[in-house]
């Protein structure tokens, strides 16, 4: 059972890594609380549903402007530096959260400003600390950290905004937003405790030219880029979020509490894969890994639609019907497709990159995996709104593993790709 279950060797192996991946996983936790305190109080302020949307553009701006700019920052300096002036950043951040909800002050566009400069603040630091994982330990450890950090993170995505819930409930906006400043200390404390960091051989300077060596860089990898390219397709072409309110109070029923059960089966898939992720450090065909689930991901979405197509509509009184429990099966399926590809994708990126470019190929990493989701809503809600939410489920499922397959022959070595033969890329 031991070899099922996750592979704990990168804790024991390296204390470094170990403080560091604590404080990542106390610090994700804050940051989904505070996520959701932010969307509550600006509801409470404002009483426009339009308005808390408007919190997740001030989010994204800021992260895919400062992803890419960002990632020159981190290759440019000390890492450790990096994340210590972006951690002491967040932590003020949190505390000019909770002053302002202690003193109600009940200004929206203040807490606009402040998403923005959180979101920047994560976009720098983010990078710097995935592209620190490969100096702290060696490569054949590289999948199972990867596990450990995408079980850490959709933990926190679980138990963040239950606590988040919680906590405004017990002590207000100013006690949630407190909690989120008392784990970001701890987590600036784990950063502390790390060794120098400083760039291996010759620094670039952090900006525009940087900015495009990365990106030039990008143009000669195939395998990396591939990585990059199978997660669009997924993300953009079937990410089935956007369709769980009509799903709620249309197809099966149950309004909001249909939504929380859909999105709660990803989450749960991807933390099931996680707790028993520990052959996936055995596999060394990571690139035909990498195809294989994200067509298992493309599948399960599909899966969920033709689930929603069987539907007989809501219950008696709007409840739930039956198919409410199959539909989220398949959406557990889905998480745990995506868990496997993202362990796979952040491995090879890992692997294929040197170290003078892991900060600027990171950052390239965190605006795919920021903007392919808000794509994939915009596209998805579009086709729903001609053709219905079953009609977007079926077809963007199918899209993601056409998409993938067509991926696959046009690129055919990335199939190919195997650990044995990949030698981590040294700078220079």
């Amino acid at each position: 059972m031991r070899k099922v279950f996750l592979d704990l060797t990168p804790l024991r192996a390296s204390p470094p890594y170990r403080r560091m991946w604590l404080g990542s996983a106390l610090s994700g936790v804050g940051t989904a609380l505070t996520t959701v305190a932010i969307g509550l109080q600006v509801y409470d302020l404002t009483g426009s549903t339009f308005d808390v949307g408007l919190v997740g553009l001030f989010f994204l701006v800021p992260l895919i402007t400062l992803g890419l700019y960002g990632g020159s920052i981190v290759d440019a300096h000390d890492r450790r530096r990096v994340m210590m002036t972006t951690s002491s950043g967040l932590f003020l951040v949190a505390c000019a959260f909770a002053t302002q909800a202690w003193l109600e002050v009940g200004n929206v566009w203040l807490m606009y400003a402040l998403v923005a400069v959180q979101s920047g603040l994560f976009a720098v630091n983010q990078p710097a600390r995935t592209s620190t994982v490969p100096r702290l330990l060696p490569p054949e450890l590289l999948p199972s950290a990867n596990a450990l950090n995408s079980l850490a993170w959709n933990v926190s995505l679980t138990v963040g905004p239950v606590l988040a819930g919680l906590l405004v409930g017990w002590w207000g906006y100013a006690g949630a937003y407190g909690v989120e400043a008392a784990l970001l200390l701890v987590a600036f404390a784990a950063v502390v405790s790390l060794p120098p960091l400083p760039p291996q051989g010759r620094a670039p300077r952090a900006g525009l030219r940087s900015v495009l060596e990365g990106l030039r860089f990008l143009r000669t990898q195939p395998d990396v880029r591939m990585t990059f390219q199978v997660d669009l397709a997924a993300m953009v072409l079937a990410m089935p979020k956007v369709l769980f309110p009509a799903v709620g109070a249309v197809l099966i029923g149950g309004d909001a509490t249909t939504v929380g059960v859909l999105a709660a089966a990803i989450a749960a898939g991807s933390i099931t894969a996680g707790v028993l992720s520990g052959p996936l450090h055995r596999v060394h065909r990571q690139g035909l890994a990498v195809l294989v689930s994200v067509v298992g991901w493309g599948l399960a979405v599909a899966g969920f639609g033709l689930v929603l197509a069987l539907s007989p509509g809501p219950g008696p009184g709007g409840r739930a019907g039956w198919v409410l429990w199959p539909a989220a099966g398949f959406l557990a399926l889905a998480g745990a497709a995506d868990a496997v590809s993202a362990v796979f994708r952040t491995t090879i990126l890992q692997v294929a990159t040197p170290d003078a470019l892991r900060g600027r190929l990171q950052g390239v990493f965190l605006v795919v995996v920021a903007g392919g989701p808000q794509l994939g809503g915009l596209l998805l809600g579009a086709v729903a709104r001609w053709g219905g939410e079953t009609v977007a489920a079926i077809g963007g499922g199918v899209a993601c593993v056409l998409a993938v397959l067509a991926l696959g022959v046009l690129q055919p070595n990335f199939a190919r790709y195997d650990t044995r033969r990949a030698a981590v890329v040294e700078a220079g």
